[in-house]
């Protein structure tokens, strides 16, 4: 995978940063992408593929350029002044759990942050390290068990 940067805009103290992002497989398939990264902040503006990507592909495609653009950002602050090693740079994800166990993880944290007051959806993803997308699948499928209530239910 390789990162180049494309361009830079500063806005006074504010910078947007866009990069090309490169993944090739040995089997000459390629996707091409340009990522913008200011404040913090990650969006794929425009991917390419060959082949195409399934939708199943495209999900993963996040997971998959994650830790190079947080390296390639240096220091997380979308400055580029760091080597990636710093701290904050970039927060590794949680073991993968799945099955039972996940979901039990799931439920937990979901009603932990409920309790405080805080977005659950927001603490499934740090609990798992999913996406926000990835994490409503997984709340759903917790749901689905019946560890946690019917989003229409009233407390």
């Amino acid at each position: 995978m390789s990162v180049r940067p494309a361009w830079e805009v500063r806005e006074g103290e504010r910078a947007t940063r866009w990069l090309h992002v490169r993944l090739a497989f040995g089997d000459g398939a390629r996707i091409d992408a340009l990522a913008t990264v200011c404040e913090g902040w990650v969006c794929v503006e425009d991917v390419r593929a060959r082949p195409a990507l399934a939708l199943e592909d495209l999900a993963l495609f996040a997971d998959w350029i994650e830790g190079p653009l947080a390296r390639a950002c240096g220091d997380g602050s979308g400055s580029g002044t760091g080597d990636g090693a710093g701290e904050g740079a970039h927060r590794e994800r949680p073991a993968p759990r799945r099955g039972p166990e996940e979901r039990g993880l799931v439920a937990q944290a979901y009603r932990a942050a409920q309790e405080r007051g805080a977005d659950p959806v927001l603490a499934v993803m740090d609990q798992t390290g999913y996406s926000r997308r990835g994490a409503l699948r997984l709340i759903g499928r917790t749901r689905d068990e019946g560890l946690l209530p019917s989003r229409h239910a009233r407390r």
